[in-house]
């Protein structure tokens, strides 16, 4: 009988406690939870006892990402399944989900399967894979969505590519009304965005670079919301970056709309500045944008309109990001980073601890229908630990992803995962792999 006890820790677990308590984890589940559940153990000896002394630290539920990109199968000199989820334990995710823009398309049985074949293979954190809403992610006709669900999919997506297609879209809304799963859009209209290569404003006119305006997401937030509302389908949306989108999925759930949204470190920390130099590093589609949507969107985390965060974790091989802005790949690793820069928000007084642990726990977990992001008894034992206090610099050549991309390079922050556990066992130890 495998027992983890975690002692004398600040446990969090969103809207039941928050304060000092014990975790008792017995056989991959949360056992028992309160100020002296551990009493028991405290005499006890056993080779299937492990006791953690987490004074001073938090104690979480396992963060959950509903937008990685592991690239494997068909790209695997920028990620694999394997470095991908060393990467997601390594920043204190148990869950995350990954988007089916590999090489095949996640389009059926097959591709889904050998994804959840090598994650059971890597035996770190949950994978759960999102399916293609169209064949081969070109937006024209409908993939085998109830073969993908049956294969394990948890929602469909285009992910990368918007289904520019209205009549196709609104068709994957009613088939997903079938299996109850969120169809979730990157929202752009590509005919706005066309030849564009970061936000439009000041600082593309002042490059000389062709602008995206924030229009090219607003336009097909507003038309996926309308689909949402005439189908009833559960919609999401991927990384919103402008404040008309955030004002749009607030009136939405107003309405009662079925929409849930997500929110990127770099959206919320970065704007269009960042890109300043030709910076690479900078470049993501949705681009970074004005100071004002920065703004929006730390207000939609806020208030609640906006449900998680998530990292949009897209890794590019180094040289694939040294090429002139214009041709270069869109997209940062965010996996190792995203608790620090949530947590930089509480810092500023922005908003409270429960919610930034809510945004990236219960909240995701909510938004997608999982049975994650809890400390309940009886509840997997997905865990996290964090030091609050811990002050760090982001070294890429330190990150446990293959990739190197991120803007946040030589940042100084604080917060760190100090351990994971998944299935009530340690998965990742901050100085050494506990694996």
């Amino acid at each position: 009988m495998a027992l983890l006890i975690i002692k004398g820790g600040h446990v969090i677990d969103p809207g039941r406690i928050n304060g000092p308590a014990d975790i008792v984890i017995e056989n991959g589940k949360i056992a028992a939870i309160g100020e002296s559940v551990a009493k028991p153990y405290d005499k006890k000896t056993s080779p299937d006892l492990r006791v953690i002394d987490a004074r001073g630290q938090l104690v979480l539920p396992g963060f959950v990402d509903l937008h990685v990109h592991f690239r494997e199968p068909g790209y695997e000199y920028k990620e694999t399944i394997q470095s991908g989820v060393e990467a997601a334990v390594a920043g204190g995710f148990t869950s995350v989900c990954c988007m089916p823009n590999t090489n095949p398309v996640n389009d059926n049985q097959s591709v889904t399967e050998l994804i959840l074949d090598r994650a059971r293979a890597a035996g770190l954190a949950h994978v759960l894979p999102i399916g293609a809403i169209t064949k081969g992610s070109r937006g024209e006709e409908l993939a085998e969505i109830g073969e993908l669900h049956k294969a394990g999919c948890v929602g469909i997506s285009d992910d990368g590519l918007p289904v520019m297609n209205s009549l196709v879209m609104r068709r994957a809304m009613e088939y997903s009304l079938t299996f109850d799963v969120p169809v979730v859009d990157h929202c752009e209209d590509l005919n706005l965005a066309e030849g564009g290569c970061m936000h439009e404003g000041y600082v593309s006119t002042q490059l000389g670079l062709q602008g995206i305006p924030s229009a090219a997401e607003d336009v097909m937030v507003a038309r996926n919301i309308e689909l949402a509302e005439l189908t009833g389908a559960r919609l999401h949306l991927a990384h919103l970056s402008t404040m008309g989108s955030v004002r749009m999925v607030r009136d939405a759930k107003s309405r009662g709309v079925r929409v849930t949204a997500e929110a990127c470190p770099h959206h919320f920390i970065l704007t269009d500045e960042a890109v300043a130099g030709y910076n690479t590093a900078a470049k993501m589609n949705p681009p970074l944008r004005a100071w004002q949507d920065v703004l929006a969107i730390r207000e939609g985390l806020k208030d609640g309109t906006i449900d998680a965060i998530a990292t949009d974790h897209a890794p590019h091989a180094t040289q694939e990001k040294q090429q002139e802005f214009a041709a270069a790949p869109n997209g940062v690793v965010g996996l190792e980073t995203a608790l620090p820069l949530t947590f930089s928000l509480v810092e500023e007084g922005l908003f409270s601890l429960e919610r930034a642990v809510i945004l990236l726990t219960s909240g995701p977990a909510k938004a997608f229908g999982f049975a994650a992001g809890t400390l309940t008894p009886g509840s997997t034992a997905d865990v996290t630990l964090v030091d609050p206090a811990a002050s760090w610099e982001v070294d890429p050549s330190r990150f446990k992803s293959k990739s190197r991309n991120t803007p946040f390079a030589g940042w100084k922050v604080k917060g760190r995962v100090t351990h994971t556990i998944v299935n009530g066992r340690m998965v990742f130890e901050l100085n050494g792999d506990a694996r």
